[in-house]
């Protein structure tokens, strides 16, 4: 007769997301995985069968979670400016209860040029952001907020960079006045 188990399954896959975006994949150790997540190492195997499955289950949580929440405050913007402003402050400020900059990122810079499934989610990742970023501009344009001389999608690619490059930035002790500052400049490629 199989045990049932002890533990939440998305609970202690929400652990383990926290800490491979706090330490990245390859400073994380199934010591460390044991002990954050509070279940046994066999569990874990049982469970999601070895680290790196652990880890894409976890990217896949991120984007969830992060989409979500994204999608969750864009709705309540009164302006497609306001729903690019949001996307930005999200990035720089972040929740206290969240590690800083971006797990996709992370998977991306340790992982991607070795690994095509961390690679595949993380290019997903930065796709679906892209696309929400597109989807967002294209609102602007039609709205009369945005200038509309430039392909949305170019501009979307644009901004995407940038915000990369703050979610990077943003693990570093830099200001946040100076990530506001390079995120107010980017923005301004939207200007009539």
């Amino acid at each position: 007769m199989a045990r049932s188990k002890e533990y939440d399954e998305n609970e202690v896959l929400q652990k383990a997301m926290q800490l491979f975006w706090e330490q990245g994949y390859e400073k994380t150790s199934m010591s460390d995985l044991v002990e954050h997540m509070g279940i046994h190492r066999r569990s874990i195997y049982d469970t999601f069968s070895d680290k790196h499955t652990l880890f894409l289950k976890a990217l896949n949580r991120y984007g969830e979670i992060m989409g979500k929440d994204l999608e969750r405050r864009i709705k309540q913007a009164e302006s497609a400016a306001q729903a690019l402003r949001f996307i930005f402050e999200f990035t720089i400020d972040k929740n206290e209860n969240t590690p800083l900059g971006c797990l996709f990122v992370t998977a991306a810079v340790e992982l991607a040029t070795y690994d095509a499934d961390a690679d595949s989610l993380a290019t997903k990742g930065f796709a679906n952001e892209e696309q929400l970023l597109t989807d967002i501009i294209q609102w602007g344009q039609h709205g009369g907020e945005f200038a509309s001389d430039c392909d949305a999608k170019e501009l979307a690619e644009s901004l995407q960079n940038t915000l990369l490059g703050l979610r990077v930035m943003s693990r570093t002790s830099i200001s946040k006045e100076k990530l506001y500052r390079i995120a107010n400049v980017s923005l301004k490629i939207l200007e009539k």
